[in-house]
């Protein structure tokens, strides 16, 4: 795909161009030419944001992540969030299920309604409500269950040759790792690809992602895929880890928000140019502007839509010289003229930041010790009260 650069969005030269010749990631059928993933994030990776992402560079854009049980349900919240533009090439779609039926039939419903182009299966959300019951990152833990939920989702997928992937962490905790025991079951089931972020559950995003262990899954896994993931903050990250670990390509969270011109730079080192985007403040101000306006579509309620870009503002102007008083000014908009009119007092000279708009951004939480059912640790399949109390951790919760 060609990177698309918005008006006013003029590329820069990087100091020391990055060159790296990677080749097309190959899911099943599907072919992606940049091999980089936008991770699915909650209230974040809509329609509105892959758009904007879509408009610098090129990749596999997911959405939100959505329940298994939801979605058989057809829940209107899961039907939207499912929901793709006319042009993504590629729809792609995350689940997050317990129960194997509930997930077999899920994916059915996706491949019989032509719903989706691709289908990832979350097992790396580390939020405690969820690894409480068993769900999420704690789940590979359980071989059994963890085996089941895989191969019954390949087996509905392969019904519409719709490429079927995993993404999850390294394990619990550093005792407790599951990584590459996971990676050769979802391998032997057929799953065309799998992805790893170099934390465990214990760590939730905090420290720093362990790019070793995701170089021991790609040495593990030598015949499918591999995809990178944590700590991406620049196009420079992305070739670093590519070159240390051997990944396929990479998967990127945190590291775009409020910054969708990451994924320009992104296809510019994958594809060997020194092509860098360096904003200035007031082409970050048209950034977000169009974001708030791709919210208003997707919302089809105004007030609603500039309610949730309030979120953002943080992310997009880290690093910018904009004061306290107009940053809680942009957070209370309730229309798309307040916003435009706040936007217009940005100074129109303000360069790129540098260092100041670059790194680590959004919420890292701290390591604590993972929530999880009684008695978890003690067996590495299923009781028959595990099997009970699992079925309380399919919620509506971010993935990992």
């Amino acid at each position: 795909m060609p990177t698309t650069v918005p008006a006013g969005q003029t590329p820069a030269h990087a100091e020391a161009p990055v060159r790296l010749e990677l080749p097309p990631l190959k899911l099943g059928r599907l072919t992606i030419d940049t091999p980089v993933v936008l991770a699915p994030m909650a209230g974040i990776t809509n329609t509105a944001f892959r758009r904007l992402c879509r408009e610098f560079g090129g990749g596999l854009y997911v959405a939100e992540m959505v329940t298994t049980r939801a979605l058989v349900e057809r829940h209107p919240g899961s039907l939207r969030i499912i929901k793709h533009d006319d042009d993504e090439a590629v729809r792609s779609v995350q689940l997050y299920g317990v129960d194997p039926v509930t997930v077999g039939q899920a994916v059915r419903m996706l491949v019989e309604e032509d719903l989706a182009d691709h289908i990832d299966l979350n097992f790396g959300c580390p939020v405690p409500k969820v690894t409480k019951r068993g769900g999420g990152s704690a789940l590979p833990w359980k071989t059994d269950l963890f085996t089941q939920i895989v191969q019954t989702a390949v087996r509905e997928a392969d019904r519409g040759a719709v490429p079927l992937t995993i993404k999850m962490r390294k394990g619990i905790d550093e005792d407790h790792l599951t990584y590459l025991e996971a990676g050769r079951i979802a391998r032997d089931a057929g799953v065309a690809a799998v992805a790893l972020h170099g934390r465990t559950a214990a760590q939730f995003y905090s420290g720093t992602a362990d790019w070793s262990a995701i170089a021991r899954l790609r040495e593990a896994l030598p015949d499918i895929p591999v995809l990178g993931n944590g700590d991406i903050w620049s196009a420079e990250d992305a070739v670093r880890m590519v070159r240390e670990t051997g990944v396929d390509g990479v998967v990127v969270g945190r590291g775009c928000q409020g910054r969708p011109w990451l994924f320009g730079d992104l296809q510019a080192a994958f594809e060997g140019r020194p092509d860098r985007i360096r904003p200035d403040l007031k082409e970050v101000g048209e950034a977000f502007y169009r974001h708030a306006q791709l919210l208003v579509e997707y919302f089809e309620e105004e007030p609603k839509a500039l309610r949730d870009i309030r979120k953002h503002v943080a992310w997009y102007f880290k690093g910018y010289a904009v004061g306290g008083e107009l940053r809680a000014s942009l957070a209370q908009v309730d229309t798309l003229d307040q916003l435009r009119g706040l936007l217009d007092t940005l100074d129109p000279d303000a360069p790129y930041p540098g260092a100041g708009a670059e790194g680590p951004r959004g919420r890292a939480g701290s390591p604590k010790r993972p929530a999880l059912p009684h008695r978890w640790l003690e067996s590495r399949t299923m009781d028959r009260t595990q099997a009970e109390d699992i079925a309380g951790a399919e919620l509506d919760v971010s993935g990992g």
